[in-house]
């Protein structure tokens, strides 16, 4: 190991020199007066002006008197803190010579030589670093897209004017109607144009007391309003919603765009006297908008908790039922209106509710589809159809049950394996079990369900057309769809034996029906008036409350065991 020896002074003096001419920060050394005694070469970059005309001049380049009052603040504070602690720091925007603004980090020191005062400062340009923190807070503060305030700064904004308001302030959800369709049509740069003109547009209304509009991303916006009394922002509101009365053009297709919007809102202190509280409840208010159909406004109102308590609840209650088998059949008879005897039954949903009792169609339905239940409730039903219909054939009786169906249960992908292993598991006829389909289902998925219908009519199950002639095209069903039967609606049998244009439009469906080879059963046969006009038009079959409500399987039995000793 060798012994270092210490550079010569010169030498080292020489080093240092060269290195602060090359460094790429900008140095200077001033005198005790703060006067220029030199500068390095990035300095002279920096400020614009050369070593030569530099040397001797203050500071601030021209003498304090012509400094403006902030410049002779900041060259105060400098002699302070250099006095007093021989250091001074700071960040700051300095002009250079060609009036560009430089964001600097500056540092002063001083350094005393054989009793002589020099100041020794250095300037980092940090206006590249700013610039990056700068973009790199507009990316976590803002939309890209529209350049609105994101969720961050709209709740860092709230809830500073919660805190200081004396007003009310109204919280505004806003959303775009049938967004993702649009966002399918356009393609990604077109749903950006819309959203921007879009945006563009509720600027341009110039809303009153109008304090934050926020872009949360995709169609989800919001407004908050600042204002002695929120009825004020309902007219406003009204102004928002006419803005979508104009469409939007686009290069992506020919068409007008028209861009509906839900809007729901809530205001402090009436709602709530949190951020957190007020922007649920206007969200709720939003939700509930778009249940309706959207395209409206909604304030928020306790009616719309208990609504959604309910919903839960409910659903709740639907998916326990379908878990634990509380939906069972009811059984409707179909008789041969000239004998009496029955010659199958139609499977009418119940929901035997373990605290309500048994419970209708009407009071669970819509639920049942809002929530997507409807294949668990028709696998359900066709189950306990399936193992009825195997406990009669053991008994003797051959009559079918009709279970109904419809494009939701059509169009699930198991829809047609699970009937097809039904029929093999309980070893029953094909032909004793019929589904019905509405005339509804037919329009909704026109495509899914003739493929379902193809299968099971080559399976042998009969199928029916149910609720015929209330729809829109009920004859071109006829023809594209292999039905074994027609089921009239009940609203055409109502009258029949005093309304005339009730009675010829059943007496051409079965002379239709005749013509096709098709059956024809009357719904809603309620008194023997009726069943005698069908009757004598040649109507066959029938059902209604007149002739048989529905029953449960126990007593349907009971029904086929009587016609049996009668007969």
């Amino acid at each position: 190991m060798t012994n270092a020896t210490a550079i010569p002074v010169s030498d080292k003096q020489q080093i240092l020199a060269q290195l602060c001419e090359q460094l790429d920060d900008a140095i200077f050394i001033l005198d005790a007066n703060l006067c220029y005694l030199s500068v390095n070469a990035c300095y002279e970059m920096t400020i614009g002006y050369n070593e030569s005309f530099l040397l001797g001049r203050p500071l601030g380049i021209y003498a304090a008197k012509f400094l403006s009052a902030d410049e002779g603040a900041i060259l105060a504070d400098i002699t302070s803190h250099l006095n007093s602690s021989g250091f001074y720091e700071k960040h700051f925007a300095m002009a250079n010579r060609y009036g560009q603004v430089i964001d600097c980090h500056m540092t002063y020191r001083k350094i005393c030589i054989e009793q002589t005062v020099y100041y020794v400062g250095m300037v980092r340009d940090m206006s590249a670093a700013i610039k990056d923190q700068k973009k790199v807070a507009h990316l976590l503060n803002y939309n890209q897209v529209t350049g609105l305030p994101n969720r961050k700064v709209f709740l860092s904004k709230t809830n500073d004017l919660l805190l200081d308001t004396y007003q009310e302030i109204a919280i505004v959800r806003l959303n775009i109607d049938r967004y993702r369709s649009l966002a399918s049509l356009l393609g990604p740069d077109g749903i950006n144009t819309l959203i921007k003109s879009f945006v563009t547009r509720i600027k341009n209304l110039q809303l009153d007391y109008l304090t934050c509009f926020s872009h949360f991303g995709g169609d989800d916006f919001v407004l908050v309003f600042e204002c002695p009394d929120a009825n004020i922002v309902r007219q406003q509101l009204d102004s928002l919603m006419q803005i979508c009365e104009r469409p939007f053009s686009s290069d992506k297709t020919e068409a007008n765009i028209y861009c509906h919007i839900s809007v729901g809102a809530s205001y402090f202190p009436k709602d709530d006297d949190e951020l957190t509280g007020l922007l649920a409840k206007a969200e709720k208010a939003l939700h509930y908008v778009k249940k309706q159909g959207g395209e409206d406004i909604c304030w928020y109102d306790t009616s719309i908790d208990e609504a959604t308590i309910g919903n839960w609840q409910l659903e709740s209650e639907l998916r326990t039922a379908a878990a634990e088998g509380q939906f069972i059949p009811y059984y409707q008879p179909k008789f041969e209106l000239a004998t009496g005897i029955i010659t199958g039954f139609e499977a009418l949903v119940r929901w035997q509710h373990p605290t309500r009792g048994l419970l209708r169609p009407i009071h669970f339905i819509d639920a049942i589809i809002t929530h997507k239940l409807s294949f668990e409730l028709f696998s359900q039903m066709a189950v306990q159809i399936a193992k009825q219909l195997s406990i009669w054939q053991e008994q003797g009786f051959c009559q079918h049950i009709c279970i109904n169906a419809d494009a939701t249960e059509f169009s699930h992908p198991n829809f047609f394996k699970m009937v097809r292993n039904l029929l093999i598991q309980h070893n029953i006829s094909a032909t004793q079990l019929h589904i019905e389909v509405t005339e509804s289902s037919l329009i909704q998925r026109h495509s899914k369900v003739k493929k379902q219908l193809g299968l099971l009519k080559e399976l042998g199950i009969y199928l029916a057309l149910d609720d015929f002639g209330t729809g829109y095209a009920s004859l071109s069903y006829l023809q594209e769809y292999p039905f074994d039967f027609i089921k009239v609606d009940k609203s055409f049998i109502s009258d029949i034996d005093n309304n005339q244009t009730q009675y010829a439009i059943v007496k051409a469906i079965l002379d239709l029906g005749t013509a096709l080879d098709m059956q024809i059963i009357a719904e809603g046969i309620e008194t023997e008036q009726q069943r005698d006009v069908l009757l004598s038009m040649g109507c066959k079959q029938g059902q209604g409350y007149w002739l048989s409500r529905p029953v449960a399987a126990d007593a349907a039995t009971k029904m086929l065991i009587e016609q049996y000793r009668t007969h």
